[in-house]
């Protein structure tokens, strides 16, 4: 394998080639970073992510931001186009003054209350996820481009102008059952133009109560599942909403409700419901005739969204989802046939161990393996046979060894 090249001398947007590099990233000569062929982000982070980080960099670590300026894309744009920063410094935004920055994903996780500047930064895409945050963020927004939020909304705040666009992925439970989750005050934010805001289809619901607020809103996209409907008709002027993978629309207001509304989607949504939309997009364009796209498609019966959704493996992929799929139908016969609560044990015990062998069990899949457990416990079946969930959940603890 050939040396890594320095390249800390060279000009701006000088290097393209693929090949191993010297970075001054956070002392001379710091690290090493191997570009590949048609790579286009990049990834840095804590040593405990491993192989899923290009480049390790402790998380309370400083970094030169400007040793990444010598490289550039083939076509000659600046290169990384797509930054993932797991760690505390902010000093990318000072850096993105100078240097423009497509997408920048920051997960910070410090324990204090910083207030960062990032005015005048030219990012085109922000996206901070709060999930290790225990402290709080107060962050002066950029004057240009979206922000997404991802995790504890409470703990941030934001300064300087409105984002254009804004999405919101709160940190939501996994029980369908619970309160409806509130959004948080979010001052400015309120001012953006373009919202999505993102739930699983079968966890807890985001409540749209208080959804007037944002009372600039012209464009307005919801993933998954929402209490509240009826909140929609304190948006009059929207002219685009889109709706999908959304169980349950009770109370949803006629599409009459957005006198403005040109552009309409409902995609995986409860069968009756899109039923009743498809009629009235029709009623609609009768009187006018819509000036973009409108669909509505994928309707869906309830046994659908449990099958599909009501697993906890719907985020895995390629062949472990088949595993653990696998593994899930093997335990569910297994639950129903059982007889007493000793097969009822056998059946659980067995598909946590099932684990025990797999690659890749990190806290998040220990998390959706432990989810699929209370879902067990859960079975009117087995609760009949006098297995609580609590009972369930010390099987799983006591095979398990990830």
């Amino acid at each position: 394998m050939p040396a890594p090249v320095d390249v800390s001398a060279r000009p701006a947007g000088s290097v393209s080639d693929v090949g191993r590099y010297l970075l001054d990233l956070t002392a001379p000569r710091s690290h090493v970073l191997t570009i590949e062929p048609g790579r286009g982000n990049l990834i840095l982070g804590p040593a405990r992510m491993g192989k899923k980080a290009d480049l390790h960099v402790a998380a309370d670590q400083p970094i030169h931001w400007r040793a990444f300026e010598p490289f550039a894309t083939p076509a000659g744009s600046a290169w990384p186009r797509y930054i993932d920063y797991h760690g505390d410094d902010s000093g990318f935004f000072a850096w993105s003054r100078q240097r423009g920055i497509e997408q920048f994903s920051w997960a910070p996780a410090f324990a204090d209350a910083r207030a960062v500047d990032g005015g005048g930064a030219d990012i085109r895409s922000l996206q901070i996820r709060l999930d290790g945050v225990s402290g709080h963020l107060h962050l002066t927004l950029p004057e240009r481009g979206s922000l997404g939020l991802y995790g504890d909304l409470s703990r941030f705040t934001a300064a300087g102008p409105a984002p254009d666009t804004l999405s919101l992925l709160p940190a939501l439970s996994r029980r369908r059952s619970d309160a409806p989750y509130v959004l948080p005050e979010l001052g400015l934010l309120h001012g953006a133009r373009s919202l999505s805001l993102h739930a699983g289809p079968l966890g807890q619901p985001i409540s749209l109560a208080g959804i007037g607020r944002f009372a600039a809103l012209r464009s307005l996209s919801l993933w998954g599942g929402f209490s509240d409907w009826a909140a929609l008709a304190e948006l009059p002027n929207l002219d685009n909403l889109e709706i999908r993978f959304a169980p349950d629309l009770g109370g949803l207001p006629a599409l009459a409700s957005w006198p403005k509304l040109d552009r309409f989607i409902a995609y995986n949504v409860d069968e009756a419901a899109g039923k009743s939309l498809k009629a009235q997009l029709k009623a609609r364009a009768q009187l006018r005739e819509w000036s973009d796209y409108t669909s509505v498609s994928q309707l869906r019966k309830p046994e659908w969204w449990q099958r599909e959704y009501g697993r906890p493996f719907a985020g895995w992929s390629g062949r472990s989802a088949k595993a653990a799929n696998a593994a899930y139908d093997a335990a569910l016969q297994a639950l129903e046939q059982a007889r007493d609560a000793d097969a009822a044990k056998a059946a659980i015990v067995a598909f946590a161990a099932h684990f025990n062998s797999a690659k890749g069990i990190e806290t998040g899949e220990r998390e959706d393996i432990g989810e699929a457990v209370w879902q067990f416990s859960q079975l009117a079946h087995v609760a009949a046979l006098g297995v609580s969930e609590e009972q369930a959940q010390r099987w799983f603890d006591e095979v398990r060894d990830y």
